[in-house]
């Protein structure tokens, strides 16, 4: 009976993998590559794409989809329903980019101004999101043209992956608060990311800890301000400061059980004093943390508190710690990822299905994750005829996406969606 079971599967599997036809795929990658070229040229920063909102919601419109405008601020979700009744699958793309100046010469590349924190800058997709948006477009136009299965699909398009503006609210923690895995409630959800520094063709995933938890942390040091001629009338803040980033580091090398996940303490600003005669009476600094378990992060955050403060203490200062959370722990559902990796062979060839090691980068697609099973994989986007190791990494000038990789995005979230809902 097992065995019988397994090949029934099995036979589902390839009728759902036949109902989307290679000519189908063929017709629709000339689309989604000049749906990502436009975006490309015409970027928009955090909370301010509307103009690739309204480029989306019209496209879902024209599918025949139920749409929502103004999730989140900008977000798009278009609901595509079946011909059955059946279970409810999330696809999400993100649409923001970053104030970095375009530097290549591509017919497409952006001159684009914008405006962040009242500053004048240039504006680029230097990670990729043009090409997400693109590839989840043409997903959505395949499926509502052949949806002939059981259940729906939520289009979910999210503004401020890259984080919000400084005092505004967004982003996929927003999308959930206002309910886009509700109404219907989403079962799964399904998201990739483009990889500059892997080929096209190539799909590389992780089961469990994917990316890490995102943790902004402020220290304030208050010492004793003195002339730079006699520091012993001084409490020091600049030194006091140095002791603490020591410290810090301890939590990694000493604390942290390092065979179980990596952690990340880093301080990355550091403000203080004006002259250079003058110990000043205090100094800021200011860092992340990042990790890729629930315990470690807790561990970090407490000790934090204790370290920082005992250690100005003992130089007889003060110093505050403040830690605001980023984003969670892009974490793969283990049974979704185990259920759903023969479909990634079957789309990819199993040859092109890499188990990758974890990032400490974070990616805001883990707050869908907190609420409902999820799979976050990445996708090749570095030419063939360039090594990987020397493709330009995200958020930099020189960052280029091979627009031949985008068709295999698309059969991925297509024959995963498919497959699920089968």
């Amino acid at each position: 009976m097992k065995h019988f079971l397994s090949l029934i599967a099995l036979l589902i599997g390839f009728i759902s993998w036949g109902q989307i036809s290679q000519k189908s795929y063929s017709k629709i990658e000339p689309k989604v590559i000049e749906w990502r070229h436009d975006i490309h040229q015409n970027p928009e920063l955090s909370n301010r794409e509307f103009r690739t909102a309204e480029k989306v919601a019209k496209h879902l419109k024209s599918l025949g989809m139920e749409v929502q405008t103004g999730i989140a601020h900008t977000g798009v979700v278009g609901l595509l329903k079946g011909k059955r009744p059946g279970k409810v699958v999330a696809l999400r793309a993100d649409m923001d980019a970053l104030p970095v100046e375009e530097r290549n010469d591509l017919p497409y590349r952006s001159k684009v101004i914008g405006e962040y924190m009242g500053n004048k800058v240039p504006v680029m997709h230097a990670c990729g999101h043009d090409t997400h948006v693109a590839i989840l477009m043409g997903v959505a136009e395949i499926l509502a043209k052949n949806n002939d299965f059981a259940g729906s699909v939520k289009f979910i398009f999210q503004p401020a992956e890259e984080g919000p503006p400084p005092g505004e609210t967004g982003a996929a923690k927003m999308m959930v608060e206002q309910g886009v895995l509700e109404t219907p409630k989403v079962d799964a959800i399904f998201g990739l990311h483009i990889n500059s520094g892997t080929h096209v063709g190539q799909i590389n995933y992780k089961p469990g800890g994917a990316m890490a938890a995102s943790q902004r942390f402020v220290i304030k040091v208050m010492g004793k301000q003195a002339h730079g001629s006699t520091p012993w009338q001084s409490k020091d803040p600049i030194v006091i400061a140095a002791q603490i980033i020591d410290g810090l580091q301890t939590l990694v090398s000493r604390d942290s059980e390092l065979t179980k996940e990596a952690a990340v303490v880093s301080v990355g600003s550091i403000h203080g004093g004006l002259r250079f005669n003058i110990i000043p009476e205090d100094v800021e600094m200011i860092g992340t943390i990042r990790t890729l378990d629930p315990e470690m992060k807790e561990m970090i955050r407490e000790r934090m508190h204790v370290l920082v403060p005992k250690i100005a203490e003992a130089y007889g200062a003060k110093a505050t710690v403040e830690i605001q959370d980023g984003t969670a722990i892009t974490f793969n559902d283990l049974d979704l990822t185990k259920q759903m990796l023969p479909t990634l062979k079957k789309v990819a060839g199993k040859e092109n299905i890499n188990l990758m090691n974890a990032m400490t980068g974070a990616e805001d697609f883990s707050y869908y994750q907190e609420k409902v099973p999820g799979l976050f994989f990445f996708l090749g986007g570095t030419p063939l005829d360039m090594n990987e190791e020397d493709a330009p990494s995200h958020h930099t000038p020189d960052f280029i996406v091979d627009d031949s990789g985008l068709l295999l995005g698309v059969k991925a979230l297509t024959q995963l969606t498919l497959d699920y809902l089968e």
